[in-house]
């Protein structure tokens, strides 16, 4: 019984332990540059969010999904890196492109070349790596901004690696401020629009529900070995 015990408490701290890694880190949002009122801001600050993971085993390629997550009518129309240890884009996943299986979302549409990075320099005193804009289609009846990321809608961008550089030190480059990314959120009810840099980590709920009770079924196995 004991043995069984053992052999119980050492799967969950392994499972425990496994966790986070396979979440990935997920970044929230703070605003960098105030348009128009702290509502927007507000808005912005609760509904975008970064996932940074690395989906192919055996490669350092690490990819970049932003999200939208709310009720609040807005959308994420550029994105922007700023120094760090990115290379190069790999692949864009949207309604387009797509690279190893990966899936991207079928109204999001967007392609690089987006450079007008103002609003930033306050908080971004870095070199500007490269930036991705919404696709605006040349039809008088599209309206352009339906491409962009609006709730319940995301966008993948896909980075290879300066190389000997890895996903480690990009996740540690977020929290230190050596790469930067920074979005700019547009279609506002006010018609306002904010700029954002990346923030903290957030919590991933499951994770933090699965290593509560990770941590509490340690405790009790502990107890029951000690009576």
């Amino acid at each position: 019984m004991k043995r069984l015990a053992l052999y119980l408490e050492m799967i969950a701290i392994l499972c425990l332990l496994s966790m986070p890694a396979m979440a990935g880190s997920t970044y929230s949002f703070v605003r960098v540059h105030e348009f128009n009122n702290a509502g927007d801001a507000a808005i912005g600050e609760a509904q975008m969010s970064v996932e940074v993971t690395k989906p192919f085993s055996g490669s350092e390629q690490t990819l970049f999904t932003f999200r939208n997550i709310g009720t609040e009518s807005c959308f994420i129309s550029d994105v922007y890196f700023f120094d760090g240890v990115l290379l190069e884009i790999a692949s864009l996943i949207d309604a387009d492109q797509a690279t190893g299986g990966l899936v991207g979302d079928p109204l999001v549409d967007f392609s690089e070349g987006a450079d007008n990075a103002s609003g930033f320099e306050s908080s971004v005193i870095k070199k500007l790596v490269t930036g991705f804009t919404y696709d605006n289609v040349g039809d008088a009846d599209f309206d352009g901004s339906q491409t962009g990321v609006h709730p319940g809608e995301s966008l993948g961008v896909l980075f290879t690696l300066i190389p000997d550089s890895t996903y480690d030190e990009v996740l540690a480059g977020l929290g230190s401020q050596e790469v930067i990314i920074g979005i700019h959120v547009q279609g506002y009810a006010s018609g306002g629009s904010e700029k954002f840099i990346n923030n903290g980590v957030i919590p991933a709920p499951g994770a933090i529900v699965l290593g509560s009770i990770g941590v509490g079924f340690v405790g009790w196995l502990r107890r029951k070995r000690a009576l």
